[in-house]
């Protein structure tokens, strides 16, 4: 990689994990709307804005690639699932200030990737993994045996996302085509649901001021604006790299939550943060001492 495509990969990561942890004001400005038809929004919006997006960037020789292979069209159906759940998790926690525990899924996320690929892909964990691990398990227990609580929204949004790492991996297809056909598969139930099912003050768009409707279009914006940013940021910089700016993140939801948004940190959630804080660091430490020594042998 050459200086001018790191200092691009540089700035495509901040943009997309800093979009990523500011989104929140997004969904907040929206909170009046119920989070199911939120995420319906954001289904419809962004097969159309893929649309626009792939036609620009000549991508349908990909689209017609992926659809000769049924299996990975069915594998994108259980992946368009997953995060479809995610999508709804996350907004209905942010909207019912909960946003301190969905920043939480998020820190514990990374250490959730570590333990499916040793589940799933046959990764072996290391002595400082082990530890990390084993004091996020910890901070979670102390919590439940101490508070009578589980941080149901963290694991939840860790498990999802974490299973939605792991199959895009599995099915090895670009962004743009992965995220087109999987708003395909859930286009037709967002629709029947928004426009047939759902009966509410905001379903009728006709009946919305015009800002409402364009900040609900806006949801196919801040839904793949990121991703295109995370995937420029990817092709320029190792992924090790990129996985550094990850904590950029739920920091800027965590600081939004308590500084914005009145979100106290009662005894359980600090009990917790801390231990989840103390696992990244050893996470991250682990990291940069297998970097190093990586770096070290190829010189």
């Amino acid at each position: 990689m050459n200086p001018q495509q790191t200092r691009q990969g540089v700035l495509f990561a901040l943009g997309a994990y800093f979009i990523w942890g500011v989104a929140p004001v997004y969904f907040k400005l929206i909170q009046q709307v119920p989070a199911g038809e939120i995420m319906t929004h954001r289904v419809i919006w962004s097969f159309f804005f893929m649309l626009v997006l792939i036609s620009i960037s000549r991508g349908w020789r990909n689209i017609r690639a992926i659809a000769a292979q049924p299996k990975k069209v069915l594998l994108l159906a259980l992946s368009a699932v997953v995060i479809c759940s995610n999508w709804l998790l996350y907004i209905w926690a942010v909207n019912n200030h909960h946003m301190l525990e969905a920043s939480l899924g998020y820190f514990i996320n990374p250490l959730f990737n570590v333990l499916v690929g040793m589940l799933f892909l046959g990764e072996r964990f290391r002595r400082l993994q082990w530890l990390a691990v084993a004091l996020a398990a910890c901070g979670v227990l102390v919590q439940l045996w101490k508070f009578g609580s589980v941080p149901v929204i963290a694991l939840g949004l860790a498990t999802t996302f974490s299973m939605y790492g792991l199959l895009r991996k599995k099915i090895a297809v670009d962004a743009q085509t992965g995220m087109l056909v999987e708003t395909s598969w859930l286009l037709v139930p967002a629709a029947v649901y928004l426009f047939g099912i759902v009966d509410s003050p905001t379903s009728h768009l006709s009946n919305n001021a015009a800002s409402l409707n364009v900040l609900l279009a806006a949801a196919g914006i801040i839904t793949t604006v990121p991703l295109m940013l995370f995937t420029a940021a990817c092709t320029r910089l190792r992924l090790s790299t990129v996985g550094f700016f990850q904590y950029l993140g739920p920091t800027l939801m965590f600081l939004l939550a308590v500084l914005f948004y009145g979100e106290q940190m009662t005894s359980d959630k600090a009990v917790t943060f801390g231990f989840i804080w103390a696992a990244l660091a050893l996470f991250i430490a682990d990291a940069l001492w297998t970097l190093r020594r990586s770096s070290s042998r190829i010189a």
